[in-house]
């Protein structure tokens, strides 16, 4: 079943690769407004997936994996990680459109234990209120694709085989700034499902081949179904780690990761253009242009909040959207 599986998820990646400018030259993203994590939101979610057009039938019966945003191990700390709640109510909406399971799945890229991770963190003990199976994506079995991205000097990718296993991959990301990439978001959030045991701690192989050209393979190669970017409460400065909170009261969300990331940089007042691997994706991944995104619930103007940058990181400098 796996490598018949893996044989056919290998064949389709140059087609969709050669076929992604043709279909992503627009993008639908649905903008959310979340005042907390208090409130409901399975039905924000559900909201969101209605309007994108996403039918019961592409969902039911599918298997789902959820990979969050989880980098340390810091309880109560609301902008740190992908908070539990959000990935709580992703994994109801999409059991309620008839999913046959849910997995959530991480490999913590500065911390090795993942475990201490999802414990602090608060998502454990939602998974086992909720019996949500949890792996760790860094000591998975891989299996090997071709870079389809070609960015870097990578020939092929070793992903976990939970990957392989699922019909849905949902990058379930945090809204923050970042030292190095400028803002880390859905896009970004795939660094974690390279398993540490084949790239190193933190990944350290797309450090040196350099984390702009990394996240475009990685995005290019994994393709994956949906995106969405918690920012109830985000993370402002010198992110991903020692920034400060920022709320900004929303869930972006869509199929086109591009898409989703540009819309979800205008909310934070950062100009996707500007974001080099965002500007690098557009054209090829999908559309960052604010005119070619169809953008449905709240209005970027209503929401938009000006995430703090940091002059002295050269990541930041010249960020902000007019």
């Amino acid at each position: 079943m796996r490598g018949a599986l893996g044989g056919m998820l290998a064949g389709t990646f140059f087609p969709m690769l050669a076929n992604c400018t043709r279909q992503n030259r627009h993008a639908e993203v649905f903008v959310a407004g979340v005042e907390s994590y208090a409130d409901d939101i399975a039905s924000a979610v559900l909201s969101g997936l209605r309007e994108l057009k996403v039918r019961a039938e592409e969902v039911r019966g599918k298997r789902i994996l959820l990979k969050p945003n989880l980098i340390e191990p810091h309880r109560g700390a609301e902008h740190v990680d992908t908070h539990p709640l959000v990935v709580r109510g992703v994994a109801e909406a999409f059991l309620r459109m008839g999913a046959r399971n849910i997995l959530v799945a991480e490999g913590t890229g500065h911390n090795r234990d993942t475990q201490l991770v999802v414990e602090e963190s608060g998502l454990g003990e939602v998974l086992r209120e909720d019996r949500i199976p949890f792996v760790d994506l860094n000591y998975e079995t891989g299996y090997s694709v071709k870079n389809t991205g070609r960015h870097t000097r990578i020939s092929t990718f070793t992903f976990p085989l939970a990957l392989r296993e699922a019909d849905w991959i949902v990058s379930v990301a945090k809204m923050k700034t970042h030292h190095w990439a400028g803002v880390t978001l859905s896009m970004k959030n795939l660094f974690g499902v390279m398993p540490g045991i084949y790239y190193g701690f933190p990944k350290n192989l797309f450090h040196f081949e350099g984390i702009d050209k990394s996240i475009l393979d990685i995005t290019a190669t994994v393709r994956p179904h949906f995106a969405i970017v918690d920012g109830i409460v985000g993370m402002e400065g010198d992110g991903p780690i020692m920034g400060e909170p920022r709320k900004a009261g929303v869930l972006v969300m869509g199929r086109n990761l591009p898409a989703v990331d540009a819309t979800s940089a205008r909310i934070m007042g950062i100009d996707p253009d500007k974001v080099s691997y965002l500007a690098a994706a557009s054209g090829r991944l999908g559309t960052i242009r604010e005119t070619d995104i169809h953008q449905r619930g709240e209005a970027i103007a209503s929401v938009r909040t000006d995430f703090a940058l940091v002059e002295r990181i050269e990541a930041q400098r010249g960020l902000r959207l007019a």
